[in-house]
């Protein structure tokens, strides 16, 4: 008896394998859902609590968010920055963008004098529209 071998008998395929490109679409969206919360977070503060109602929302595009730790140093865009630095760039956003507010966001065991220092100089260069971040009531 002899057998015949599967090389003659070549068949093509007419259709697309969509299923690994489907594991990978969702990988990737598992990915985003898991990183999006990590990217939106700033720097572990211990904020003061308040029991005032919430802002309005901003375009987050008017929105600058101001970080001042426990010693006393000023963070935007999780990178420490020295006093003029921080205000030099918050006036130059301010000339494009007359919008513009200020988060403040000062850990509750920083200084008064580090947050007067800032919006001090921020005022100097005409802005004058800040928010004061605090715990939201009922905790984080």
């Amino acid at each position: 008896m002899r057998r015949f071998s599967q090389r003659s008998h070549l068949v093509t395929l007419s259709e697309i394998n969509i299923t690994p490109l489907l594991d990978l679409a969702f990988v990737l969206l598992i990915i985003f859902i898991i990183t999006t919360p990590l990217l939106e977070k700033g720097l572990p503060l211990h904020l003061p609590k308040a029991g005032a109602q919430a802002d309005k929302p901003l375009d987050k595009k008017d929105i600058r968010t101001v970080e001042i730790d426990p010693r006393g140093a000023y963070w935007m865009n999780k990178r420490a920055i020295k006093l003029d630095q921080l205000v030099a760039q918050l006036a130059q956003d301010f000339k494009f963008n007359a919008n513009l507010v200020i988060y403040v966001r000062a850990d509750e065991n920083s200084k008064m004098k580090d947050f007067v220092s800032l919006t001090d100089a921020c005022q100097k260069n005409g802005i004058t529209r800040y928010s004061i971040r605090t715990e939201p009531p009922g905790g984080r």
